[in-house]
């Protein structure tokens, strides 16, 4: 059997929902893609899906097999992309996303760079705090700081970034710098309106914890919360690039490094199993050498 024929028929029958939708979307007929299927799991000894005369749903077997066909095919189609793909510039549309903040600093300028690389292109940028649904809405490829939930999507990690709890100078001098995450719970700390009040994780010879923290201020923005820390109010926990300005002009100092959690991938993510145009993959390209090795 062809069995690359056979993961796409299984993909799509996933994606879309149904043999019939699967079979539309491949521009073949029901009867080929139930012998598809069924062959394919014959050749693999396992039911990869429950079948009934209402609804088809992924067995256990079907989910962990999925996302090893998703890669198998992606990294098939990237690599053929790359060989027949136009030697002329890229050109349209891209939609792009990212934090608000990251995406201010780091990614608009980078995009603007690449527009101006490539005038042919033209490209959307759009910030956001949440974590956004590519696929549903329409988005080329995203900037992400943490972990990949997504098994839909191909994430390629660029670089990482801290967490990490600063102070001003002043304020170190006047309550002292604290030895054990512990010491935060006698300070003012700075939080952000409508979080959990806790901060962490923190790492304790190799066990997670969190400190419940207070204040006297708190603010529903970054922004004005790092200001308020390097006026010396007290402690902040931010991400790392959020506080790099101020770090470098010391204005803020790090404190507590050695109970830092891990750091957090920075990643350039993309929709799995299907063939980038060449635009998209110049543009990944661009992103990864402009946040090489991003540490902050």
């Amino acid at each position: 059997m062809d069995k690359l024929k056979a993961m796409h028929t299984f993909v799509q029958i996933a994606d879309q929902g149904s043999l019939t939708a699967a079979a539309q979307a491949m521009d073949s007929s029901l009867p080929a893609v139930v012998r598809t299927l069924a062959a394919f799991e014959a050749e693999l000894g396992v039911r990869l899906f429950n079948r009934t005369t209402r609804r088809i749903s992924l067995t256990d077997e079907g989910r962990r097999h999925l996302d090893s066909c998703r890669q198998l095919l992606s990294t098939l189609q990237e690599a053929e992309a790359a060989l027949t793909a136009d030697a002329t510039e890229p050109a349209g549309h891209l939609t792009i996303t990212a934090p608000v903040q990251f995406g201010q600093m780091h990614v608009a300028p980078a995009v603007t760079r690449f527009v101006q690389r490539y005038p042919q292109m033209r490209c959307s940028v759009l910030l956001y705090d949440r974590v956004v649904n590519l696929l549903e809405e329409g988005i080329d490829v995203g900037i992400r700081i943490g972990p990949l939930e997504d098994s839909s999507l191909v994430a390629q990690t660029i670089g990482s970034i801290r967490r990490v709890v600063v102070a001003s100078p002043g304020y170190l001098r006047q309550v002292g710098a604290p030895q054990h995450p512990k010491d935060l719970l006698q300070a003012n700390c700075v939080r952000r309106t409508g979080n959990n009040p806790s901060w962490g994780p923190f790492i304790d010879k190799g066990r997670p914890f969190n400190i419940a923290v207070s204040g006297n201020l708190d603010f529903n923005q970054i922004a004005p919360a790092v200001q308020a820390c390097a006026a010396g109010i007290g402690f902040g926990m931010f991400l790392s690039y959020q506080v790099a300005p101020h770090l470098a002009k010391k204005q803020l100092q790090i404190v507590l490094e050695e109970f830092e959690s891990p750091a957090r991938p920075l990643s350039v993510v993309y929709p799995h199993a299907r063939l980038l145009p060449t635009r998209t993959r110049v543009f990944i390209d661009w992103m990864r050498e402009e946040l090489k090795g991003f540490r902050s």
